[in-house]
């Protein structure tokens, strides 16, 4: 096993690549098929067929998010026509190649035999495996700023207080590895924007170190001070076209606010930092290989295993750990574990790194850590989360795609009252869910408000798709219920969807056929008194 671990790790990586993306389609040919996805189909397949259909970088609804993922499958769908296959099939290629990203970064850290197990738990863990194939510009900028921490970590270090030292390798400048970790920086944040916290982090840490640093090895710190601040170059083009032709430079004024300044304020930064924590220590079983690392220090270092110097490794890793879990505590309206999606293999490392360095059993814990993120990717907690957090997301698009089908195939000429994303399924035909464009009476949500504002426009729809639109585990409903005195179960009782039975007698309807996937549900409801009035004034 050894021998096959360490055969892995040194095949070269156009022998690789192959390999891994054909794990990674065979891991996900159920997945393949699947109509678009919340997010997919709220923002990033729009901005992209508005790149392939009018070669404009600026969506439409001009949210400036960098154009690089629409530019690269609007490229995709000119060479092989748009095809929902083609596009997961594109992002199972970019996830095998953070994958490789991560093998080599493991490789040079720990050593080939651990660096198979890093990535093999890194492709494992849920919210790696569900963004596999959802076309979010974050498993993009995963790829390259996975890339780039590989190069980063190869850096010949000169700097006796580090604790590593390797030759220089003298190569040309546009050779050196200082010029590729300034362009896959730069691919990262024209991917997504957020991606320029991990080299602005980098560049701190090179700042410090300069001034730390012996005049013999100033000159490697500031070279790899520029290479980090190089990213923010494309990134302030990137704004100033932006602004050039829209006249906004984060996007439009409700973008900015749900992103941006909505979020600076200390209830809302407190909350977002103990979500934060709980996305990187806990999430999706991520807790457990934390564990083991804390249990292994307890026990006496292995002689003959190599150590990594900590001010080399840690450090570094341990900034960026901090640094993200700050910048997602301000930055971004919603609290999504994709954001995140580069640090936990660096999490995984030290932990493999600690395992490796106590005990002979390491094997142990890392098939038992296996063995936890994959029963994690269907078993859900008893807690709330994003369903795009593990296979959850699959059984919210079955849902939405049978509603659809129902109402497609019953109600052929149907206005239908509805939220989005179903909205967006409904009228948008190229999100694979319908076949033809259907009418929609939109509502923000099935809140009692909401419903009671729709109620005084009963003319408007003859149908209804009411469905999950925040998703707890029903082990969290019956609880958050039965305890309305607590704090969650106040804010569930207060800001509750209303249940399709309501809605149903509020509006005058009936319930006509229920789905439910998981605790992901859709109800079609009819209003047959819309339908006759609408007869009865066209005779």
């Amino acid at each position: 096993m050894r021998r096959f671990a360490q055969s892995i790790a040194e095949a070269p990586n156009y022998v690789l690549f192959p390999i891994f993306f054909a794990v990674v389609v065979l891991t996900h040919l159920t997945l393949l098929q699947l109509p678009y996805y919340w997010d997919e189909g709220g923002y990033y397949i729009p901005a992209a067929l508005d790149f392939y259909q009018r070669w404009t970088l600026i969506p439409q609804f001009t949210n400036a998010h960098p154009p690089l993922p629409n530019v690269l499958l609007g490229l995709l769908w000119h060479l092989v026509g748009y095809h929902i296959l083609a596009t997961r099939l594109f992002v199972c290629a970019f996830a095998a190649v953070g994958l490789l990203a991560v093998l080599r970064l493991a490789k040079t850290l720990i050593g080939p035999e651990a660096a198979v197990a890093v990535t093999l738990l890194t492709a494992v863990y849920p919210i790696w495996f569900a963004q596999s194939t959802l076309a979010h510009a974050d498993i993009f900028a995963a790829a390259f700023t996975l890339w780039a921490f590989a190069l980063y970590f190869e850096l010949p270090l000169h700097d006796a207080a580090l604790g590593f030292r390797r030759s220089e390798p003298g190569l040309p400048w546009y050779r050196s590895p200082e010029v590729s970790i300034a362009a896959l920086f730069s691919l990262a944040v024209l991917s997504k924007e957020t991606a320029i916290i991990q080299p602005a982090t980098l560049s701190a840490i090179e700042v410090y170190l300069l001034l730390r640093a012996q005049p013999s090895s100033r000159r490697a710190h500031v070279l790899r001070l520029a290479a980090f601040a190089f990213p923010v170059l494309p990134l302030l083009a990137w704004y100033a076209y932006h602004h050039t032709h829209t006249g906004f430079i984060f996007g439009n004024p409700e973008y900015l606010r749900y992103n941006a300044t909505a979020n600076f304020t200390t209830t809302h930064i407190w909350q977002a930092i103990r979500y934060r924590f709980v996305h990187l220590f806990w999430q999706r079983n991520i807790w457990l290989p934390i564990a083991f690392a804390a249990a292994c220090l307890v026990l006496p270092r292995r002689k003959g295993i190599w150590q990594l110097p900590v001010p080399y490794f840690l450090f570094p890793v341990t900034c960026l750990i901090a640094a993200n879990w700050l910048a997602f505590s301000v930055l971004g309206g919603a609290l999504l574990t994709r954001y995140l999606l580069p640090i936990y293999p660096l999490t995984l490392i030290v932990c493999v790194a600690v395992w490796r360095s106590r005990t002979h059993f390491w094997p142990v814990l890392a098939a038992l850590t296996a063995a936890a993120f994959i029963s994690a990717i269907w078993i859900n907690p008893a807690t709330a989360f994003a369903p795009e957090d593990n296979l959850t997301y699959r059984d919210m698009i079955v849902v939405h795609q049978q509603a659809v089908d129902y109402v497609a195939q019953h109600y052929a000429n149907a206005r239908v009252l509805t939220a989005w994303p179903v909205a967006a399924d409904l009228f948008r035909p190229e999100l694979g869910y319908s076949p033809r464009q259907i009418r929609v009476f939109s509502v923000e949500n099935f809140s009692a408000p909401e419903i009671y504002k729709a109620a005084q426009h009963q003319d408007e729809f003859d149908t209804a798709i009411v469905f999950t639109t925040h998703y707890e585990s029903p082990a969290l409903q019956q609880y958050l219920r039965t305890h309305p005195n607590s704090q969650r179960g106040a804010e569930f009782v207060k800001d509750r969807d209303l249940s399709p039975t309501e809605i149903a007698r509020i509006l005058n309807g009936r319930i006509v056929q229920q789905y439910n996937q998981n605790g992901e549900a859709a109800t079609i409801l009819r209003f047959d008194r819309s339908y006759e009035a609408r007869l009865q004034t066209f005779h």
